[in-house]
């Protein structure tokens, strides 16, 4: 028979080795995802990069093989200044659907570029507004079928963080038609939910975009005042079939003067 004090050696032994588990795994938990490499600006279209695993060509039912790869390409969708930094949002797709989100950064004036968020599987950032040097909101959507499950990526601290907040509670099949902040909390968002009811929707939100109320419905497209036009902020982006690329441009006067671009071509899916 085992001694008491044994016993109660070996259930420490247990007890620590259980422990250890445990606290391994909870900083395995808490270990952030590999921060992608910066890209360098050598006046040449830039490439994103892109690696294709089996398990984000499954998570889209996208079928592809090394006989029959699927090409991948990137759309830029709108860009953005908040003082000295850049950001770009779009989006990275096959010829059938899309794979992910992207948001690009730039802190000097696009010499290099970097991702501040994760990429979002099946989604796309669209429009982006900087009320000032540290809040920001981009707005997004679930695209693998309809547009489906609007939100916004919400920062406070100039770009280097941002979190996901849905508008809705429910799953619906809509998506965001345009949005404008006057200030840190007071926000108007339209709604496209012709899919989901035939109608546009007028929301507010006094909280800066954490959640929001329905003021307005209608069958017919409804107005947003204040909302700014691409370019009005000195920065586009303009698709340049010459070069397969989106090209940023910062306006010089009358003049629009090439910053930086990127490869529309950003490589394959292989099974």
């Amino acid at each position: 028979m085992m001694q008491p004090d044994l016993i109660r050696y070996h259930e420490f032994v247990n007890f620590s080795a259980a422990l250890a588990l445990v606290l391994a795994g909870s900083l395995a938990a808490q270990t952030p995802a590999p921060v992608p490499a910066a890209i360098e600006n050598t006046g040449k279209p830039m490439r994103i990069p892109f690696d294709c695993t089996p398990a984000d060509t499954a998570a889209v039912g996208l079928s592809c093989s090394e006989d029959e790869p699927c090409p991948v390409y990137l759309e830029l969708a709108s860009v953005e200044a908040a003082g000295n930094k850049l950001f770009i949002t779009g989006n990275v797709h096959s010829p059938t659907t899309t794979l992910s989100s992207i948001l690009l950064a730039s802190d000097d004036a696009g010499g290099t570029w970097t991702e501040p968020h994760a990429r979002i599987r099946a989604t796309g950032l669209d429009q982006i507004q900087f009320i000032d040097f540290q809040n920001g909101w981009i707005s997004g959507a679930n695209l693998q079928t309809s547009p489906r499950d609007p939100f916004f990526l919400l920062t406070t601290d100039g770009g280097k963080t941002w979190r996901q907040r849905p508008v809705f509670d429910e799953s619906r099949v809509a998506s965001i038609e345009r949005f404008w902040f006057e200030s840190r909390e007071s926000g108007t968002m339209l709604i496209d939910a012709r899919l989901d009811n035939n109608r546009h929707e007028l929301y507010e939100s006094m909280t800066g975009g954490e959640s929001w109320a329905m003021r307005r419905a209608s069958s017919s497209p409804i107005p947003l005042q204040h909302a700014r036009e691409p370019g009005a902020s000195g920065w586009r982006l303009r698709a340049d079939a010459s070069s397969h690329s989106y090209v940023l441009e910062k306006s010089q006067g009358e003049k629009w003067q090439k910053t930086a671009s990127f490869l529309v071509d950003a490589g394959a899916c292989r099974q």
